[in-house]
């Protein structure tokens, strides 16, 4: 697989105003490492290997562990994930898969219990953001480089 165009350098003007929510992001106090979990799993879900390569890093980063990260992509059954970042995911997991969700009661609600209505805001903000990115990184084909680690 190739990438089909640089999207970045074909319109700066869009990506600068996507990138948007992420500088809004970067300056709230939103968690980094629970933000690096979020925009791992809406990857994983997506299927964005760009992203998923990019979040894993910054998860680590972050302070992240291995088996977290490991696990991630069944946080439901492992104890390793707390109330605040199961009601994260979950949110995550239903406003990603929204044709199939519909974004259920009960998982707004977990989500609520857990964060402010401005947290709440900014979560929906973060998963809508990441789901933009997949969509533009997984339809221009951008892959990630090899490294040596």
């Amino acid at each position: 697989m190739s990438t089909r165009i640089n999207y970045r350098a074909a319109a700066p003007d869009a990506v600068k105003a996507l990138s948007g929510i992420n500088a809004y992001l970067d300056k709230s106090a939103f968690d980094v490492k629970l933000r690096a979990l979020l925009e791992l799993r809406i990857s994983q879900i997506n299927g964005c290997a760009y992203c998923i390569d990019m979040h894993n890093r910054q998860a680590r980063s972050a302070g992240e562990t291995q088996q977290r990260l490991d696990c991630l992509s069944v946080w439901r059954e492992v104890p390793f994930f707390d109330a605040r970042e199961r009601a994260a995911l979950a949110w995550a997991e239903s406003l990603t898969l929204i044709a199939q969700t519909h974004a259920p009661d009960a998982d707004y609600a977990a989500a609520s219990e857990q964060f402010n209505e401005k947290e709440l805001v900014e979560l929906t903000l973060l998963i809508v953001g990441m789901n933009a990115w997949n969509r533009v990184a997984i339809g221009f084909r951008q892959l990630p480089s090899a490294r040596n680690e």
